[in-house]
């Protein structure tokens, strides 16, 4: 019976355990309903906002680029405005000129004919005293003759009066040398100099016409223009000239100095020269072997009618808010600030390191003529086997600091001389009127005048102070030399550890 009992028992027990188990189960389910519609709720949340995020981010890029056109076309329509206005300019000169060159050949065809008329008055007039003189007799009629012969060939030219009582004042062997160097940048003695070596380049004989312009007058006239980079006009003011006069002169003496007095001030050094600048940028900055210092500048000029683009400086643009146009000017200079080497004319679009590979210097290199001496560079230079230049990467070491700083004292040399180039002579300061093919015959007469005032020590006026601006970039191949990066690194190392580095870099 007990067993009966225990039977009926369980059995029930199991039946309850059945009917239950559907009710929990159903439970489970809602709750898992329950939360996988919670978790469905989050992801449409997050991935709204994800949705909205990225129109958010699409809106503002869009917005960027709209206001980067407009920008762009803004500056486009400024460029455009700037260069329609220079290339109005430039040819209003143009035209000024031709119309002065008009006039001045008006004149002078107007001046042959009157001198024409006057050789036929005068052959009428003698032809008439010969008639007289055959009728009064054979011994009047000889006198007449030698009178007509003396005085035939005194045909003369007319030329415009102009006053040269500034030149005049200027050229007395009484005017003060302190004044005459503040006007012309260079002492009597230095100018004397020029005149004599310039002599038989460019004097002129007189003619029964007119006389030729003197070989002082001459140098005058060009250094005169070179040193303050004023108008033609008002040169031609000064030294009582015409202004075609004085623009062709310009030209004629500047040909002349590059001609003559290039291969004597401004050549690369000798051998016992380069051994003396090697000594002497040694006890300035403890580096061995370095025969000179490099730096590239840039020369303002008008717009080109040709080739724009290649001209357009963009660095000096963007600093100046005006459109700029320049070419370029390369050199390497001694210890002294003497030019050995220069390299005129490329456009200024070019940054240093395209100027350098198209130079003479970068030729003779690749002939082995610098092997185991440095020319020192700014950071605009790749670093090569015969070009040393600064560490340009962003964490340096003290002892890549240390090297930067004596780098920098030697290229501080060349772009100090540069400085002095551009006060001495002014027509380097501003755009100038002198045509772009002529241009590398100016400049390397200034570069040749800035040598010689250098070696003769006719230092610059204080008020003559000109402060450089030149825009450095970084090559896109800056080390072009695993050899050379290992001197670099031998040639920093040994300046820390023989204590010729300076240590103003610490504080």
């Amino acid at each position: 019976m007990n067993e009966n009992k225990q039977k009926q028992q369980q059995q029930l027990k199991k039946r309850r355990r059945n009917e239950n188990a559907p009710e929990s189960s159903v439970v489970d389910e809602e709750v898992d309903e329950k939360q996988g519609g919670v978790k469905t709720k989050h992801m449409k949340e997050i991935l709204t906002s994800l949705i909205l995020l990225e129109d958010q981010e699409k809106d503002d890029r869009e917005e960027f680029a709209k206001a980067h056109q407009e920008e762009r076309l803004q500056f486009e329509e400024y460029h455009n405005k700037k260069t329609s206005a220079m290339r109005d300019y430039y040819s209003k000169l143009q035209d000024y000129h031709e119309d002065v060159d008009r006039v001045d050949d008006a004149r002078k065809r107007k001046a042959r004919s009157n001198t024409f008329a006057a050789s036929n008055a005068t052959a009428i007039a003698l032809a008439s005293a010969d008639i007289e003189d055959s009728i009064s007799g054979g011994e009047d009629k000889a006198a007449a003759s030698d009178k007509a012969t003396a005085t035939g060939p005194q045909r003369r030219l007319w030329v415009k009066s102009r006053s040269k009582d500034w030149w005049d004042q200027y050229n007395s062997p009484d005017f003060p040398d302190e004044e005459f160097r503040k006007a012309f940048r260079m002492g009597k003695d230095t100018f004397d100099l020029i005149c004599n070596e310039l002599s038989s380049a460019v004097s002129k004989e007189n003619t029964m016409l007119r006389d030729a312009v003197p070989v002082r007058q001459r140098v005058a006239v060009c250094i005169w223009r070179l040193a303050t980079g004023e108008p033609l006009r008002l040169v031609s003011k000064k030294f009582g000239l015409g202004i075609s006069t004085c623009h062709k002169l310009v030209l004629e003496v500047c040909s002349a100095i590059r001609t003559v007095l290039m291969p004597k001030y401004l050549r690369w050094p000798d051998d016992e020269t380069v051994n003396r600048i090697k000594n002497e940028f040694e006890s300035i900055s403890g580096i061995s072997n370095v025969v000179g210092s490099m730096y590239t500048t840039h020369i303002p000029i008008i717009a080109p009618k040709i080739s724009v683009a290649a001209y357009f400086n963009r660095r000096h643009t963007e600093r100046n808010q005006k459109t700029s146009y320049s070419i370029t000017v390369q050199g390497v200079v001694d210890p002294k600030g003497v030019f050995t080497d220069v390299c005129i004319g490329y456009p200024g679009s070019m940054p240093d390191d395209q100027v350098l590979e198209k130079s003479t210097l970068f030729q003779r290199a690749n002939a082995g003529f610098y092997k185991g001496v440095w020319i020192v560079g700014g950071s605009g230079y790749p670093l090569m086997d015969w070009v040393l230049v600064p560490y340009t990467q962003q964490h340096l070491t003290w002892t890549q600091h240390a090297f930067n700083e004596k780098i920098g004292e030697i290229q501080g040399i060349a772009k100090e001389a540069f400085t002095r180039l551009k006060g001495r002579w002014g027509c380097l300061q501003k755009r100038t009127e002198v045509k772009l093919q002529d241009l590398p015959v100016v400049l390397g007469a200034c570069c040749v005048l800035h040598n010689i005032c250098e070696m003769r020590n006719d230092d610059l006026d204080s008020s003559q102070k000109f402060e450089l601006f030149d825009d450095e970039m970084i090559p896109e191949i800056g080390l072009r030399s695993a050899n050379a990066m290992k001197a670099r690194d031998s040639i920093a190392h040994n300046l820390l550890h023989h204590n010729h580095a300076g240590t103003s870099f610490l504080s």
